[in-house]
């Protein structure tokens, strides 16, 4: 188990960097405001799913293959280019009409909960971010080493469900107000907005570094 003591200090340093300004915070709130309260909280729960993934890479020394295998960064590197630019065209292609009042296929729940996931799986700096994060509250005193950091990313995901889904779902809540502020522009150019973000976000990952 953890060292109880320096619990405080790893959620207040785990609450500040989820609040950090972003690119998954970013997509969060474009994606609420865009699509509602339901597509935040499955955007939400996307992101925080895809940290249990890199929890249990970070225990089981799978990502130490990024840090030291330039290959294996770029090509995960790579992997998360060319998703995030097939999410650009996805978003601005032409679809059938929905039916009345249901949601667009690509703002569906399960749609954007497995884009959270993969976008934050297929990014190799947020590996690296918790390989490097999460040991230095484990000790080998305290326990096996690859348990602790299970239970530390755990509790990081659990706070990020909670602080994104919140932000998620306020983000959703806008959405009317935007709606009617841009006089219904925020539904014919939503696609392209989201478009150049996953662009642009394409191209602040392809510029990573180790």
């Amino acid at each position: 188990m953890p060292d109880v003591t320096s619990l405080p200090l790893f959620v207040g340093a785990s609450l500040l960097l989820i609040v950090a300004p972003g690119p998954d915070l970013l997509y969060l709130v474009s994606q609420g405001a865009a699509h509602g309260p339901r597509a935040g909280l499955a955007t939400a729960l996307g992101l925080a799913a895809g940290n249990l993934v890199h929890t249990l890479a970070a225990a089981l020394g799978i990502s130490v293959l990024l840090l030291g295998s330039a290959l294996a960064f770029d090509a995960l590197k790579l992997a998360g280019v060319a998703y995030l630019l097939y999410l650009a065209w996805t978003s601005v292609r032409p679809r059938a009409p929905a039916a009345p009042g249901a949601p667009a296929a690509h703002a569906a729940p399960g749609p954007l909960f497995r884009r959270g996931l993969l976008m934050n799986v297929l990014n190799p700096k947020v590996a690296l971010f918790f390989l490097a994060f999460l040991p230095q509250f484990a000790s080998p005193a305290s326990g096996p080493v690859w348990l602790q950091l299970v239970l530390l990313g755990v509790l990081f995901t659990t706070l990020v469900v909670l602080v994104f889904g919140a932000l998620g779902l306020a983000a959703g809540r806008l959405r009317p107000w935007l709606q009617r502020a841009a006089g219904g522009a925020v539904g014919r150019y939503a696609g392209w907005a989201i478009a150049l973000l996953f662009i642009g976000l394409a191209v602040r990952l392809g510029l990573a570094q180790r």
